[in-house]
């Protein structure tokens, strides 16, 4: 989600030690059905790329070609671009053909998860890989607002609580449930910023978006600490066995460690200012976390982060 990427400056390094915040809880566990991929040899996976978008440091797709050289399979994890109703259609479908064209002829294998921005973009919320070990989406489905520090957070909320209230008790807490109801509501809200073209009117657009008023830095705050209680629920919720949990929709690249469990929650950030990205490398035995590093006008992969470990200890 792009919307953090003026305040951040001022939230980088802050500490939000001092909130209080209230755990985000589920019912008891429901397992869903879900896709499930067999792993490639090497199946890597970012987010966030926001192609198209002013604030994106991807002007060109081929930036990315680094990325993807002796990759056996991609993942997209969501808002590669903004599929949303904006005053520019013409311009909105060119990008996604465009997007769509150039990752199928550069890698074998290529899945999109949809994010908030692109909530169209394929019928793939989320997936399993590594036989169940791993688990990518997009992490917008964490939030009951999906961007709590965004302009239209309380319209957001209005919404997804209306519809929930219409699905009947036995069905309200199904991850297929969640996702279609985030999705739906996610593509009823429209471009903002992200449309505008003109440099200066951009920049003042993003300013009024997501700098005012000022406080909208502690609601990123907010939802950076509270994205590891977040995570852990919805992991002993939805995915007890996983692993490592891929999310992508803060902008804030970290490796976490969610309470109560033993799983890893890895964000991979995005291809935004300030603070960036990583790329995951899922394989059947790891998961291998790299930060991306821009050299030469070109995306390519810089040091290693961590090695997560699939295997039963």
């Amino acid at each position: 989600m792009s919307a953090t990427s003026l305040v951040l400056f001022a939230a980088r390094g802050a500490d939000a030690g001092n909130f209080h915040l209230q755990l985000f809880a589920f019912p008891p566990p429901f397992i869903d059905a879900a896709p499930k991929s067999s792993v490639p040899a090497i199946t890597r996976i970012f987010s966030d790329v926001h192609y198209g978008d002013r604030a994106s440091r991807v002007v060109r797709l081929a930036q990315l070609r680094p990325l993807l050289d002796h990759v056996d399979g991609l993942i997209l994890n969501g808002d590669t671009l903004d599929t949303r109703t904006g005053p520019k259609p013409a311009r909105t479908a060119a990008l996604r053909a465009e997007a769509l064209d150039f990752f199928a002829r550069e890698v074998p294998a290529v899945t999109l998860l949809t994010g908030n921005h692109d909530a169209d973009i394929s019928p793939h919320h989320f997936l399993d890989l590594a036989d169940g070990r791993v688990v990518a989406l997009h992490g917008d489905v964490l939030f009951d607002s999906i961007v709590p520090w965004g302009h239209d957070a309380p319209l957001v909320a209005r919404l997804i609580a209306a519809e929930l209230a219409t699905l009947p008790p036995d069905t309200l807490h199904r991850l297929d449930q969640r996702f279609a109801v985030w999705r739906r509501i996610a593509g009823r809200i429209p471009q903002r910023h992200q449309s505008e073209t003109h440099g200066l009117k951009y920049y003042v657009r993003l300013a009024l978006d997501v700098g005012w008023p000022p406080l909208r830095a502690l609601q990123v705050l907010r939802a950076w600490r509270e994205e590891p209680r977040r995570a852990g629920e919805f992991l002993r919720r939805h995915r007890p066995a996983a692993k490592v949990l891929l999310v992508g929709h803060t902008h804030r690249p970290a490796i976490l460690r969610p309470p109560g469990t033993s799983a890893v929650v890895v964000n991979t950030g995005s291809f935004c200012p300030p603070l960036g990205g990583f790329a995951a490398d899922v394989s059947a035995s790891q998961v291998v976390v790299r930060r991306v590093v821009r050299r030469r006008d070109e995306f390519r992969l810089g040091e290693t982060i961590a090695e997560i470990p699939l295997a039963d200890r």
